[in-house]
């Protein structure tokens, strides 16, 4: 064959390689999700080889966008003052119902309350304020929940894509239910403490045995992740919460880093915010001003208010969850002397 039939050849060839139709690539069901399975079968090929970026797709493809959950993002219960947040959570029938819960699971829930060192009252207010003991674990499909805010909520994208990864990465049979049938809160929270991804795998705890961690359904599993969260985080057994604090004419209110006790009782009274209790001034403390019913509320707050804003970061919650605590407890104990 000569040089120029070659050539010919080969020109007819380049061509009709140029001209053959390309397959196009499969279309996204969530923007960002293709590379979102090839990061996430990256991270799994040592010890989740079985999940691979073919398997996390077909997940996702499944995976529904919520516009609901968007939106509740963009009004949380949070974002009200005090004087409105406090009646949401400190009421007489969750009151009630926290003793009564108490009461209920009082000989699994107290050995491990004492186990821990948290108290049963802070275990049970969690649940409270979380889920009302059990009743509301949310309606959410928590695939549905993380792929939403992951892939088409930029303000948090980066926390969700990995609470998102935290989930799939779950080994298989983690949870009482299929992946697809879990359901929770819109940030996608799960159980009655509302455990996100990360925090199951973290904190969770298999007390009762089983070989699985139930948090829906093992109220043993359920107290004791709980309270090992609390003491992972650095709960003191037996120190304070906080304190009213009744600022004198000329008070100055310090420098906060976010809610970390960076100062002392002591120096918080020379400020002019004295607690009137014989606490030793060297206890370390911040400020916390809260936007009561008759104005603003000062309290000086310790390492035990701080370890309660790691379960949620905001000062409203952690003062409810200790106020309700401190009125369950006190209805528990009432209820028992009148038996």
């Amino acid at each position: 064959m000569n040089r120029s039939l070659l050539a010919l050849l080969a020109g007819a060839l380049l061509a009709s390689c140029a001209i053959a139709p390309q397959v196009p690539a499969a279309p996204e069901t969530h923007p960002g999700q293709r590379e979102f399975a090839r990061e996430l079968a990256a991270e799994a090929r040592a010890t989740r080889p079985d999940l691979t970026e073919a398997r996390i797709n077909a997940i996702l493809d499944g995976a529904r966008k919520q516009p609901g959950i968007i939106a509740a993002m963009t009004r949380p219960a949070e974002a009200r003052p005090w004087r409105d947040y406090r009646p949401i959570f400190l009421t007489e029938a969750r009151i009630a119902q926290g003793a009564a819960f108490w009461r209920e699971h009082a000989a699994l829930l107290e050995p491990i309350a004492s186990e821990y060192g948290v108290p049963p009252e802070i275990i049970v207010a969690i649940i409270g304020v979380e889920t009302s003991y059990g009743r509301n674990t949310g309606s959410w499909r928590a695939l549905d929940a993380l792929a939403t805010l992951a892939f088409h909520y930029p303000p948090r994208a980066a926390y969700f894509r990995g609470e998102l990864k935290r989930l799939l990465l779950l080994p298989d049979g983690t949870f009482p239910m299929p992946l697809g049938e879990i359901r929770g809160s819109y940030a996608g929270a799960m159980g009655l403490p509302q455990f996100m991804p990360t925090s199951y795998a973290t904190w969770a705890v298999d007390h009762d045995g089983d070989g699985r961690i139930d948090l829906w359904n093992s109220h043993a599993d359920i107290f004791a992740s709980v309270a090992k969260y609390f003491i992972d985080h650095g709960w003191q057994p037996g120190a304070p919460v906080t304190d009213r604090a009744r600022p004198t004419d000329g008070a100055i209110e310090p420098e906060r880093d976010g809610f970390r006790p960076i100062h002392s009782v002591g120096a918080l009274a020379a400020a002019g915010f004295p607690i009137g209790l014989a606490r030793d001034p060297a206890t370390p403390a911040t400020l916390v001003r809260l936007e009561g019913e008759a104005g603003p509320e000062f309290w000086v707050t310790y390492q035990n208010f701080f370890v309660i804003t790691r379960y949620n970061r905001s000062p409203l919650y952690a003062m409810a969850v200790h106020q309700l605590s401190e009125a369950i407890a006190g209805r528990y104990r009432a209820d028992l002397a009148a038996r």
